[in-house]
């Protein structure tokens, strides 16, 4: 029997070599080669094998002007949270890819929103990873009606596709595509031709029936998408589960989206009943202390198009070791880093020989430069002992001269905070509203040592 001849696959790209080389020539990343099995037969020939033909006939060649530019119709999936972070709803013909860590609740989301849509629409749960038997216990467990809801436990790409073409549901979820495979290819389910091809299948499959597919993806140990990075172009959303599993809330925040906003964030909670909508999630991210303690500052963060209040804690101790430790959860390491080399050039307040740590309350990833001034104030309330004012809240972004740069939706920021309950805002000059805000004082700030100076005269 001859020996299957074999390349190596870039996971991110899809670039391919004849021999193993450490970095990918094509997109310059290291230790993404992976071996797979080149498949023999005429079916390789992308000019022949009907597999790689277009999604739709060829179109002529139209003036952008004489298109008629709809509104693309949705549905809800029966989550507010859910259709919240999809942009208003799933799509006709769209393809979801939905990943996160190992148990933090992407089939329980899933056969909730499935249970809720099977009362309107023809839905198909594909279940790859578990029998039938196990998805009906958990539905049972959740006490959700499912019983309008299809279900299959299959694994081969062909018999799901011929499914998915005598049952023509309005949705589908394939739990998940890491174990599915293509009896056209040799190699075994999980592996980077399978995932592309699988996926690469359904998409087209979607497009021409118009079915809406949600792929659920498994997540490497650092946390990406398993599989080629090719797979997050071909689907039209990538969603990501975010918190710690010992937590008892998740996030879902948007990665992509070709049918509404990116960045936008979903709260949940994990109860004994499923995952549940958070109303107020901003409650989740503010501790709960009965008097103002040194170290803590409240800001405003913009997630998508919503504010959110979080609460950002400082700890500063004097350092026994040579070096001083900076560590940072939830907000960018190295940027903590800069904000203490902006602290001592422009307000004179020396941290080198201090253990800086920072936290986000609630386990929330702030990725936004907004957070600067919290930043820096609550390093300051630490170091001097002191509680910031009750009822304070900043945002703003601090320049490497020392100067508070705007905030985008500073209107929006100042509503949610007041709305809350906060009654002084520190925020950049730019951002002060023209009309004054019932309930709230207004601290216009320009530049780091002004706001220290206003601070203290507020104290």
């Amino acid at each position: 029997m001859a020996k299957a001849k074999t390349n190596y696959t870039c996971t991110e790209c899809g670039g391919t070599s004849s021999k193993w080389t450490g970095q990918c020539g094509a997109c310059q990343q290291w230790n993404t080669m992976v071996e797979t099995v080149i498949e023999s037969g005429a079916g390789n020939n992308r000019y022949s094998n009907p597999q790689h033909l277009s999604l739709a006939q060829t179109a002529p060649v139209l003036s952008l002007q004489d298109i008629e530019a709809l509104d693309v119709p949705r549905f809800p999936t029966g989550i507010e949270e859910f259709d919240r972070v999809l942009g208003g709803g799933l799509v006709a013909g769209g393809v979801v890819l939905i990943g996160g860590d190992p148990g933090i609740g992407k089939s329980t989301l899933l056969l909730q929103a499935l249970a809720h849509m099977s009362h309107a629409k023809s839905v198909l749960y594909v279940s790859g990873e578990e029998s039938g038997a196990q998805i009906a216990l958990r539905a049972k467990r959740l006490a959700i009606d499912a019983r309008e809801l299809k279900l299959q436990a299959e694994i081969q790409l062909e018999k799901v596709l011929g499914t998915l073409a005598d049952l023509k549901p309005q949705v589908a979820v394939i739990d998940s595509i890491q174990t599915m495979y293509s009896d056209a290819l040799s190699s075994a389910p999980g592996s980077v031709a399978q995932v592309r091809e699988c996926a690469a299948q359904l998409t087209r499959m979607a497009k021409q029936s118009g079915i809406t597919i949600i792929l659920v993806g498994h997540v490497t140990k650092e946390g990406a998408l398993a599989g080629p990075r090719v797979l997050e172009h071909i689907v039209d959303t990538v969603l990501y589960f975010e918190g710690d599993t010992h937590s008892s809330y998740r996030l879902v925040r948007a990665i992509k989206n070709r049918f509404g906003a990116v960045n936008e964030l979903g709260v949940f909670a994990m109860t004994d009943k499923g995952l549940k909508g958070v109303s107020n999630p901003s409650a989740l991210f503010l501790s709960q202390h009965d008097n103002q303690v040194p170290g803590s500052c409240v800001m405003v963060t913009q997630e998508g198009t919503r504010p959110l209040l979080v609460e950002i804690q400082a700890l500063v101790d004097a350092s026994h070791l040579p070096n001083a430790r900076r560590l940072s959860v939830g907000l960018e390491q190295n940027r903590l880093a800069m904000l203490l080399a902006v602290l001592h050039r422009h307000a004179g307040i020396a941290a080198f020989d201090q253990d800086v740590f920072i936290n986000a309350v609630g386990g929330v990833k702030i990725t936004e430069p907004a957070a600067d001034l919290a930043v820096l104030l609550a390093i300051n309330s630490s170091m001097r002992s002191k509680a910031l004012p009750r009822g304070f809240v900043v945002f703003g972004e601090v320049g490497l001269a020392g100067e508070i740069r705007p905030a985008p939706r500073g209107q929006e920021r100042l509503r949610e905070a007041a709305k809350l309950g906060f009654s002084i805002a520190m925020i950049p000059k730019a951002n002060a509203p023209k009309q004054a805000i019932e309930g709230m004082t207004i601290v216009a700030v320009e530049r780091i040592d002004d706001a220290f100076n206003k601070l203290r005269e507020l104290q």
